[in-house]
């Protein structure tokens, strides 16, 4: 994994907008898929993004549906009276008023041309669970490498165990470690596969966080960091064959457009994080709920050899950051735990998110601030 050596590198969280012109069902699609990559990730180079992904086209733009039909040993279910996971919640019972507006207006996430859904399926475990993915993430490989000279230069997202747990109940191992742990050995195959590409493999896991406010705080914060530490080491179970400087970890809080004021806070869980087996954390940075939590470094040490990826820029907000604001964050971070170790990102994925002449501006002023980061500290 490339290192800030002769300048503030900038990469991004994983989803882009503008997929929508794809059609899984035409008889051309795999030419529209090849086209439309390669299209996504020349954009990227043509801003300055040194390390880019294939925008989650791939994926139809989805950090998370796209892993629904990727194993064997489940079976749908139907749910029609269950609430979403992600209309539960402390911060959803206390702003309803709020949470029922968003919702009535569609708001909550940026909808036009995306496919991210409020409501996932319910699979139920009723055999072993097994990795049935191979064809799909081949192509994915296939495309991505086609498109960079240096696959040190591009990376992928998959999903971490925890991220995927919450909308998979299990009937066959009647054991949660046993289960964990099988989920854990089928992501094994996706993980190595992509390390052994060469690419950088990142592991998004925004629901190891965002279960707080829907099970921790009845639980209470150390039973929530017990159960939050096994995920984890379930996690670096499915890693253990791969070098730790091709993985980058991505925490987050979720990104739906809400108050997110029941957030746990990252002095929590930066421990947790740590425990990663990863060269680099994908973190938020920029949004009004976390960007105070630069200060988390002035107390605990970035280990050594490790790398710091902030969100510079925000999806939370249709304001196009100032390239001088985003050269401070990044200075801020850089102060703390050395401008070697800091690469510039955004807070979470653009697509589904922000509007996509808003995602590109907001590309463009982290590209530009990171310019003037890189000045600033002596570049």
């Amino acid at each position: 994994m490339k290192r800030s050596t002769d300048k503030i590198l900038t990469t991004h969280v994983g989803s882009l907008p503008e997929f929508d012109h794809l059609d899984p069902s035409a008889a051309n699609y795999d030419q529209q898929l090849r086209d439309a990559v390669g299209e996504i990730v020349q954009k990227q180079k043509d801003i300055g993004i040194d390390i880019v992904n294939e925008g989650e086209y791939t994926k139809g733009g989805d950090w998370l549906a796209f892993m629904d039909h990727r194993f064997g040993g489940y079976e749908p279910r139907a749910g029609a009276d269950d609430k979403p996971l992600i209309q539960q919640g402390k911060d959803r019972e206390t702003f309803s008023d709020f949470y029922d507006y968003a919702t009535e207006r569609n708001i909550l996430f940026y909808t036009p041309g995306n496919q991210m859904s409020q409501k996932r399926p319910k699979w139920v475990c009723t055999g072993p669970v097994t990795y049935t993915g191979g064809d799909e993430l081949k192509r994915e490989i296939a495309l991505m490498k086609e498109e960079v000279s240096d696959p040190a230069d591009a990376f992928l997202t998959t999903t971490a165990p925890a991220s995927l747990e919450v909308y998979r109940s299990d009937e066959y191992y009647k054991d949660e470690k046993k289960y964990l742990y099988a989920i854990a050995d089928a992501l094994k195959v996706e993980f190595e596969a992509i390390a052994d590409s060469g690419l950088l493999v990142q592991i998004d896991d925004a629901w190891l966080p965002a279960l707080w406010d829907r099970i921790g705080i009845q639980m209470g914060l150390d039973a929530f960091r017990k159960r939050s530490m096994a995920r984890i080491e379930a996690l670096n179970h499915a890693t253990q064959n791969i070098p730790e400087d091709q993985i980058r970890y991505h925490l987050c809080w979720g990104s739906w457009h809400g108050p997110h004021a029941f957030d746990i806070e990252l002095k929590e869980m930066v421990d947790i994080m740590l425990a990663v087996k990863a060269q680099a954390y994908l973190i938020e940075g920029a949004n009004a709920r976390h960007e105070h939590e630069y200060v988390v470094w002035d107390d605990v040490k970035l280990p050594d050899g490790k790398i710091l990826i902030p969100g510079v820029v925000s999806h939370a907000t249709d304001i196009v950051e100032h390239p001088e604001l985003v050269s401070q964050r990044i200075q801020r971070y850089a102060e703390r735990v050395g401008k070697e170790n800091v690469i510039a990102s955004t807070d979470c994925g653009f697509g589904g998110r922000s509007h996509p002449q808003i995602a590109w501006a907001k590309l463009q002023s982290l590209v530009d601030g990171a310019k003037l980061a890189s000045k600033a500290l002596g570049y």
